[in-house]
């Protein structure tokens, strides 16, 4: 795990939270060398117990939980200038994650230590006003999930899901959407062909590619 220096301008940039700090807590915060990991490296596991709290600076990480049969349903990403609430919840709650954290692209993270979180949310309102605020953000997001999970077609999921990448061609495979929806390959595949055989979709080799977006709306509208 190679560690580098923090650059000032882009954690306060991506973390304004933290821009009312007094100088020498500032300073302290920096010398702590940021963690580079490569994609597909795990950042948290689950039953492992939090170090402390991410600030991610560059790249990308998944949230899944596992079942007992193999089987993994994402549960949200996080972004530079995000966190995760799964390890804001492990420190206040002072337990152990209960799900995985996955590097899905390179990634640079520095993490907060557990003492210095703690103090942070006492004493600087910016940084707790943050913290809370996401957690706000991402239970709704669970929320969503829970009743997209519940309640939708998988059908209507996987539209939703090839139609939130924002892109007309999507560099993913079956695997890899199948896991996001919480599902198997093999049905995600099936719905797929369904997909290509109405006009909306022309897949490839680890490739997927939009041709009627409007069809998809509708579809994810149902």
């Amino acid at each position: 795990m190679p560690n580098s220096a923090v650059d000032r301008q882009q954690l306060l940039r991506l973390y304004p939270a933290l821009a009312g700090l007094a100088e020498a807590r500032l300073e302290r915060l920096l010398q702590a060398p940021a963690a580079t990991l490569p994609a597909g490296t795990a950042v948290f596991a689950e039953h492992q117990p939090c170090a402390g709290f991410p600030l991610l600076l560059a790249g990308s990480i998944k949230v899944v939980k596992q079942a007992a049969s193999g089987r993994e349903l994402m549960l949200y990403r996080v972004a530079p200038g995000g966190s995760c609430i799964i390890s804001s919840s492990c420190l206040l709650g002072r337990s152990d994650y209960n799900a995985r954290g996955i590097a899905e692209t390179p990634l640079t993270l520095l993490a907060l230590p557990v003492a210095e979180f703690a103090q942070l949310l006492v004493d600087h309102p910016p940084f707790r006003d943050f913290v809370f605020h996401l957690f706000a953000e991402r239970i709704g997001e669970l929320m969503q999930l829970v009743e997209e999970v519940a309640f939708a077609r998988l059908d209507q999921r996987l539209a939703r899901l090839i139609l939130a990448r924002q892109s007309d061609t999507l560099n993913v495979t079956h695997q890899q959407l199948a896991d996001e929806l919480g599902s198997v390959r093999e049905i995600v595949s099936r719905l797929l062909k369904g997909f290509a055989a109405q006009g909306l979709v022309l897949l490839g080799r680890e490739q997927l590619t939009v041709t009627d977006r409007d069809g998809l709306n509708k579809l994810a509208a149902v």
